[in-house]
């Protein structure tokens, strides 16, 4: 065969692959396990059975995770927005900090005093598998979206303890060994690469939105590979400075989520599709580096099945859960908060650092870590649309919308907002002339309900969840707020 030959079966198993993986969606709506879990098991058994097929190289699977998850950061942050970030920013930071910690502290002594493993090796397992992925959450959920603070908690969660439990994954290593002096050299380091990464995240995220809005491109298409280069290079920054590049791209996301800039629909969508492959990626690399001969053996997958168990029905919801009382929520939604904790593809990355720092056993270890995310995203993960009907949660279903309508505008529209209708807000149940005493001249322009434009007339009456386009001073925009989605929780 030719060079190209070669190469062109190289890109048909490439595309095969993520074909497999996106239409793994399509299964998970009815076997109610996420796909990410189907395309990790699936990567794991073609290595296992096609013996030509190697596992990558450690380096090429650091790199390639880190940059894949990098966008997804990115793109959650995106979804977040300050405003939502905003109205649950406490307890927000309370499980993604304090939460992390006594995650770690409590899996570590489980693992020292159920199967003797020595502290700084306990240290090292327990701080991979803190971390949370809301990327399996919502894959599991399907079309459907957890309304109010607690889908806000569980997505920002995520991505606050992925940049806390790497940070503390790389500081441990550094250490070398658990010491007083060991603990406050990683205190110091952690505190810097959050206090580095934050700062270029918050700062790189407001002159990212100026650099959108200011500077135009030639082409609607360049907008959202800008924004690509400038969170990737938002990162590199906040490394070289010995920060979080991962917390840096997700504060940059939250910062630029909410802002006004001209492509932004473009700029989302583009960032949504790269985070969906990025995710595929990263299951597919790390499930290649998974060897089943090694999760066979008794001294891994036992280990892993009791950790793994122990931070789904106990661990989390007794520490975590203490995070989470000045929140307060309804109990309904703090116990599906506890509940829907899942592991992902950060846990499985923090594992290959114990395979890169050769850490003794780290072929064992790596193997208990894989346990416990497999049980997290297949036995915990399929549970938790069952939990989430037990405990009422109030969700609101999905459903893809093809179609759009809208105009282009060569200047920035300022006298546009569009709003949500939110239960128990003035405008819940009101009728369009109900809404008469609306702030200034504000005029309901389009009612969008179920992916439908409804007809709007003075008795169109208003349901929670319908998409209102009001057009109306700028000024305005606070007062439009209280009056169509409420006031912010406090």
């Amino acid at each position: 065969m030719t060079d190209a030959e070669p190469f062109a079966l190289v890109i048909l198993l490439a595309a095969a692959v993520g074909l497999v993986a996106v239409l793994s969606n399509r299964l998970t709506e009815r076997v109610k396990i996420p796909s990410p879990a189907l395309v990790l098991v699936g990567a794991a058994v073609v290595v296992k059975v096609i013996p030509a097929l190697h596992a990558p190289p450690q380096l090429a699977v650091e790199r390639v995770v880190t940059i894949a998850l990098a966008c997804i950061l990115f793109d959650g942050g995106m979804h977040i927005g300050w405003t939502r970030f905003r109205s649950a920013a406490a307890p927000i930071t309370a499980v993604g900090l304090a939460g992390t910690f006594l995650t770690v502290a409590a899996a570590a002594l489980l693992l020292h005093l159920a199967f003797g493993l020595a502290w700084y090796v306990c240290v090292l397992v327990a701080t991979a598998v803190a971390p949370t992925d809301p990327a399996v959450v919502f894959s599991v959920l399907g079309q459907r979206e957890v309304s109010g603070r607690s889908g806000t908690i569980l997505e920002g969660e995520s991505g606050a303890n992925d940049p806390v439990g790497i940070a503390l994954m790389a500081s441990f290593i550094s250490a070398g060994a658990l010491s007083a002096g060991a603990f406050a050299a990683v205190g110091a380091e952690f505190v810097l690469q959050m206090g580095v990464g934050a700062a270029v995240g918050i700062a790189g995220g407001g002159v990212l939105l100026w650099f959108t809005r200011r500077v135009p491109l030639p082409s609607e298409g360049l907008y959202p590979l800008r924004t690509l280069a400038s969170a990737l290079l938002l990162f590199a920054i906040a490394t070289l400075a010995r920060g979080s590049g991962f917390l840096a791209v997700f504060a940059a996301g939250i910062m630029l989520g909410d802002g006004r800039a001209p492509f932004k629909r473009e700029i989302e969508r583009f960032h949504s599709a790269l985070a969906s492959l990025a995710e595929i990626v990263a299951f597919v690399t790390l499930g290649l580096t998974i060897n089943l001969d090694v999760l066979s053996r008794a001294d891994v997958w036992i280990p892993g099945l009791v950790l793994g168990a122990a931070l789904a029905l106990v661990i989390r919801p007794v520490l975590v859960g203490l995070c989470l009382i000045p929140a307060r929520l309804k109990r309904s939604e703090r116990g599906f908060v506890l509940f829907a904790g899942l592991k992902g593809a950060v846990p499985i990355l923090l594992g290959t650092f114990l395979l890169a720092a050769h850490v003794p056993a780290a072929q064992r270890l790596y193997g208990i870590v894989a346990v416990v995310v497999v049980f997290s995203v297949v036995v915990q993960g399929s549970l938790v649309p069952a939990a989430a009907r037990l405990l009422r949660v109030q969700m609101r279903a999905v459903e893809p919308e093809p179609w759009a309508l809208g105009v282009r505008l060569r200047d920035e529209p300022t006298g546009v907002h569009q709003l949500t209708i939110r239960p128990g807000s003035p405008a819940d149940g009101a009728t369009i002339d109900e809404l008469a005493g609306l702030p200034g001249d504000a005029w309901v322009s389009f009612v969008v309900r179920d992916g439908q434009l409804v007809p709007i007339t003075g008795d169109t009456r208003l349901r929670p969840g319908d998409d209102v386009l009001v057009l109306a001073e700028s000024d305005l925009r606070e007062k439009l707020i209280t009056a169509f989605e409420g006031p912010a929780p406090r």
